[in-house]
């Protein structure tokens, strides 16, 4: 098999995560001492980031407010053009931005009106790149930068290891204080992506490999934001050539579940967690009932007792929710980076470049950002 960024940079994933743990263990106290400081119950968290990185504010947001009370996501897409709206200037503010490279005019941007806008503002840059202009910019004392692993740097086009580097620390940052303790439920994280990689990552192929148009990953919860970075992953790692949606299970039923026909691929990001199964079992239910999609795969967290859902594929993760907590979510991740991956080679692309016409970049170009 011939191998690129994008495949060693998908299959790193398990060690970066390993990695990075060790990293926050080390600086814990450094860190520990900046949130105690800028952390209080009157602030206000926003995580922020542009695309993908915008994505990890997404899937985090749901879990992380029951740790940081007045917690958001917010794009620094919307921030750049609506930030009077979205902030309150007279509230201290605490802005966690993620960025690959540290270098997307929307990065530096959101960053600059926020200084601007309110009071009292601190900055939390989760970033890969050491030599990125958020980075250079970091020297001061309301800022902490934590860096992650160099290889998380992904060099390809679309951002595999970065995302659910990123994510996974912001998911380590807010529990500090029981990182130790964590440990083991952080190492059955990574062993579940281990498994998916060692044991279905064919199956995966051989489903991406199959001649479909459209794609769709539903999501409940902090699953929904997984299927969003999935959704775009398949998308465009294929040039667009697969359009796809993401959407939660009962939101998808008000209109868009049109979208679903013979040739679509329905990926289901099922939880373990019963009160929230039962709705995702009823859709499952009812797209089987009204279709024949080409592919549906269902991803679970292990838990034995859920009873079996009609599927071409399955994905039973050795660790359930109940082992690994909140950072249970990251693993899913990767049945959409795989999909993406061999169905770009299989529409004759280059994963690392997919974009034949040169309209998707790695760093975000063309884009003006105004006083």
């Amino acid at each position: 098999m011939t191998t690129s960024f994008t495949f060693n940079e998908i299959h790193q994933q398990p060690a970066m995560w390993r990695k990075e743990h060790e990293q926050l263990l080390k600086a814990r106290n450094e860190i520990s001492a900046f949130m105690h400081k800028y952390l209080t119950p009157e602030t206000d968290v926003v995580l922020t980031g542009a695309g993908t990185s915008a994505f990890i504010g997404d899937a985090i947001e749901p879990v992380m407010r029951g740790i940081w009370t007045n917690v958001r996501a917010i794009p620094t897409t919307d921030l750049i053009t609506h930030a009077e709206y979205l902030l309150d200037a007279d509230r201290p503010l605490l802005l966690i931005s993620f960025a690959r490279s540290g270098n997307s005019p929307e990065s530096v941007g959101a960053v600059n009106i926020a200084n601007k806008l309110c009071k009292n503002v601190a900055h939390i840059y989760i970033t890969c790149n050491k030599d990125g202009k958020l980075a250079a910019n970091s020297g001061k004392d309301n800022i902490l930068l934590i860096l992650l692993p160099e290889e998380t740097d992904d060099k390809s086009l679309a951002m595999t290891s970065s995302f659910s580097t990123m994510l996974l620390t912001c998911l380590m940052l807010g529990h500090m204080d029981t990182l130790d303790a964590d440990a083991d439920k952080i190492e059955k994280t990574v062993k579940n992506a281990e498994y998916i990689i060692a044991t279905h990552e064919q199956a995966l192929r051989t489903i991406a490999e199959r001649p479909f148009e459209r794609g769709v990953f539903l999501g409940s919860g902090a699953l929904k934001g997984i299927a969003e970075e999935c959704h775009l992953k398949l998308q465009e790692l294929t040039d667009g050539a697969v359009v796809c949606k993401f959407d939660s299970f009962l939101g998808f039923r008000h209109g868009p579940k049109a979208v679903v026909n013979n040739k679509s691929i329905v990926v289901y990001l099922m939880t373990d967690e019963e009160s929230v199964l039962r709705y995702e079992r009823d859709l499952v239910r009812q797209v089987d009932s009204n279709n024949k999609p080409v592919a549906q795969i269902i991803v679970i967290a292990g838990d034995p007792k859920l009873p079996e859902v009609k599927a071409d594929l399955t994905v039973r993760m050795p660790y359930s929710k109940a082992e690994t907590d909140f950072y249970g979510i990251v693993p899913y991740v990767l049945v959409g980076q795989l999909l993406g991956y061999y169905a770009s080679l299989a529409h004759n692309l280059n994963p690392d470049a997919p974009s034949v016409s040169g309209n998707i970049h790695r760093v975000v170009e063309g884009v003006t950002i105004y006083e």
